[in-house]
């Protein structure tokens, strides 16, 4: 299905001109919305790890994210994980969990879907919105568990002092369903954090 999913959007993702990660730039005002929608930004993007995550928890749970960010209307702001990201996550589990995780799914399909839930907020909020002039500003998406955006563009999520802060590296990413910031590490909820940890 995702080699279907790219060759419907590959031409519409060329003529457009979607960007990479990027440096953080200043926050910006919210973009008009663009012809490609989230799901395609993610496809031609070359986000193949968010992807498969998507496809994952559509075939194990039915959670219907693909169709949802590919052909809905309702307005979403996604912060987007890099594949570098993902595979960063990967190396962490396996050294907390003693099992080596090569892939998405080496993971339990819910646990999956609540870490994707936490990188998508309803409503369609630009840099400016999500980015604090000064302090912190606290977001809560679908999932209902916050994290914390600071000034500087960094997310305090479950895994802050384990790791290096996520930090949004590509924002205001125009889809015709919302917008995509891109961050640098996978946001992860603190139950999550405490499920696998055991406390």
């Amino acid at each position: 299905m995702k080699r279907i999913l790219t060759g419907v959007v590959a031409a519409s993702l060329m003529l457009v001109g979607i960007a990479g990660p990027a440096t953080a730039r200043a926050p910006q005002a919210a973009p008009a919305p663009a012809s490609p929608s989230i799901a395609e930004i993610a496809i031609g993007g070359g986000y193949d790890e968010l992807v498969s995550a998507l496809l994952y928890v559509d075939e194990k749970l039915d959670a219907g994210l693909v169709d949802l960010f590919l052909n809905g209307t309702d307005q979403y702001t996604v912060f987007a994980p890099t594949d570098a990201a993902f595979e960063e996550l990967y190396g962490l589990l396996s050294v907390v969990l003693g099992t080596p995780i090569d892939s998405i799914d080496d993971l339990p399909a819910p646990v999956v879907l609540d870490v994707l839930q936490y990188h998508v907020v309803e409503g369609r909020r630009a840099a400016n919105s999500v980015v604090p002039p000064r302090g912190e500003r606290t977001i809560t998406p679908l999932l209902g568990e916050t994290f914390d955006v600071r000034s500087n563009g960094t997310i305090e999520d479950g895994l802050t002092g384990l790791r290096d802060d996520a930090r949004i590296v590509a924002p205001n990413n125009s889809a015709s369903n919302g917008i995509v910031h891109v961050v640098d590490q996978v946001l992860v909820p603190p139950s999550v954090v405490a499920a696998v940890s055991g406390s």
